[in-house]
C-alpha cells in the first residue's frame, strides 16, 4: 500500500500549515547554491566570540559543569544579568523570581507570547520587523496587528499610529528598537508617549532589546523605566549581537514574577534549561565583555558610514541608522521589486542582500543590507552594486 495515498487528510494543524516560511531563509536557499558570494544578508556578527568568553566556556567543561541547571537558569547568571541591567539600564529585578534564562532571545519572546496570549488576543507590533513576530503570535492563537513605519520618519514608530491600532481585544505591544531590519530607534519623547498609551489602555509591553548596546548615539532609556511601566513590561535581551555569541544561544527575560513564572512553566516542559556551558560563557560576557563589545561597536559604526555614503552616492536613498547593523535603502528608483533587485543582483554580481518584502508588506521597495561583514567585503559589494544600478538605469 502506498502510505502517501492512504492519507485522506492533512494532519498538520491549520494554524501551522498556513504559516509562511521565512523570506530570509527562502532567499538564502538560493544563495547557498552559488559560490564566491559576498553576503550582506544574514544578521550575524562576523566577529568571533571574544577569547575570554570562549575560554570560560572551555573551563566550565573542564571543571565538569555539565549537568542540568534550574529551569530559570543558573542563579549566578541571573544575578549577573540583574546586576548588568541595574548598571546599564537603571532597572532593578530580583534574580530569584523576576528573571529567566532562555535559548536565545527568540525563545524568550516565544515564551512570553504563549504565556500571555489567549485565543483572539491582539498583539500590536511595528513593520518592517523581524520575520518571526507575526508567526509567533499566530502560533499562540493570537492575532498579529502590524503598524507601518515609514521612510519619511526614518522608520521610527509614530505613537499616534500605534494608538489608532488599539482595540478592546489588544493585549500587548511588541517593540524592537534599535530595529531589525531598518536600524531605526525611538526618541525619548516617542518612548514616553508609548508608555503613556500602554498605561492608559492597560497593555503589556514586550521590549526586545537585542540590539540596544549597538546604539551609535545616546541610548534612549528602556520603556520599562518610565512611570507605571516596570510592572507591565517584559524586558527581552540576549548575547548574540552585542557580544557576538550567536551560536551559544543564550537570552533572557526580566519582568513581573507572575509572567516570568508562567514563562518558566512552558520552558520547563519544553527546553528544560539552557546549556550550562553557554550560561557560564554568558556570565563572563556580562562581567568582562564590555571592552570587546565597544571595539566591535566602533567597527560597526565605521562600516555604517561607508555603506550609507556608498548607497546614497549610487542613487539609492538611505537614511543613516542609529542602531543595530543594518541599512534599509530605497530601491524603487530602479523600477524593480525588492525580490527582483535582490535576485538579479545575486545572479549578476554575486552580492546577497535581503528583499525588504521579507519583513512585511511595507518593506516592499527596500532591501536590507547587513554591515556585519568586513570593511573589505562591504567596499567590494558596494562597487559591484553601483555597477548593477548603473546597468539597470542605463
Amino acid at each position: 500500500m502506498n502510505d502517501s495515498k492512504s492519507l485522506r487528510k492533512s494532519y498538520v494543524a491549520p494554524h501551522i500549515g498556513s504559516l509562511p516560511k521565512s523570506g530570509i531563509r527562502d532567499f538564502f536557499d538560493l544563495v547557498s547554491t552559488m559560490e564566491n558570494v559576498i553576503s550582506l544578508g544574514i544578521g550575524e556578527p562576523d566577529f568571533v566570540t571574544p577569547w575570554n568568553i570562549r575560554e570560560n566556556a572551555l573551563y566550565s567543561i573542564e571543571k565538569g559543569h555539565t549537568h542540568y541547571t534550574s529551569n530559570l537558569g543558573m542563579m549566578s547568571l541571573r544575578k549577573s544579568i540583574c546586576k548588568y541591567l541595574s548598571k546599564e539600564y537603571a532597572l532593578e529585578y530580583d534574580p530569584a523570581n523576576e528573571c529567566i534564562v532562555t535559548v536565545g532571545v527568540s525563545e524568550a519572546l516565544d515564551l512570553v507570547i504563549r504565556a500571555i496570549t489567549s485565543p483572539g488576543d491582539e498583539i500590536i507590533y511595528h513593520e518592517p520587523c523581524y520575520v518571526s513576530y507575526s508567526p509567533e503570535i499566530k502560533m499562540a492563537h493570537g492575532v498579529p496587528v502590524p503598524v507601518n513605519t515609514w521612510e519619511k520618519n526614518n522608520f521610527s514608530l509614530d505613537p499616534d499610529d500605534l494608538e489608532r491600532a488599539i482595540t478592546p481585544k489588544t493585549k500587548a505591544i511588541l517593540l524592537n528598537f534599535p530595529c531589525n531590519p531598518t536600524g531605526a530607534t525611538l526618541s525619548f519623547e516617542q518612548t514616553q508617549k508609548i508608555a503613556q498609551i500602554a498605561v492608559k489602555h492597560d497593555l503589556i509591553v514586550l521590549a526586545d532589546h537585542i540590539y540596544s548596546e549597538l546604539t551609535y548615539g545616546e541610548m534612549t532609556p528602556s520603556i520599562a523605566t518610565f512611570p507605571g511601566m516596570k510592572e507591565r513590561t517584559i524586558f527581552l535581551h540576549g548575547f548574540s549581537k552585542a557580544f557576538a555569541m550567536t551560536g551559544f544561544r543564550v537570552g533572557y527575560a526580566c519582568g513581573p514574577k507572575e509572567i516570568i513564572d508562567a514563562m518558566m512553566k512552558i520552558h520547563q516542559y519544553s527546553m528544560l534549561c539552557v546549556s550550562t556551558t553557554a550560561q557560564e560563557a554568558a556570565i563572563e560576557a556580562l562581567e568582562n565583555g564590555k571592552s570587546d563589545m565597544l571595539v566591535m561597536k566602533q567597527e560597526y559604526c565605521d562600516r555604517r558610514n561607508v555603506i550609507v555614503n556608498s548607497l546614497n552616492s549610487m542613487g539609492l536613498n538611505c537614511f543613516k541608522p542609529e542602531g543595530a547593523f543594518y541599512v534599509f535603502p530605497n530601491i524603487t528608483s530602479t523600477g524593480l521589486t525588492s525580490m527582483e533587485f535582490a535576485t538579479e543582483l545575486l545572479k549578476s554580481k554575486k552580492i546577497a542582500v535581503v528583499p525588504g518584502s521579507a519583513f512585511g508588506s511595507c518593506g516592499e521597495g527596500f532591501i536590507r543590507c547587513s554591515y556585519a561583514t568586513s570593511m573589505e567585503g562591504i567596499k567590494e559589494a558596494m562597487a559591484a552594486m553601483k555597477e548593477f544600478v548603473k546597468e539597470i538605469k542605463s
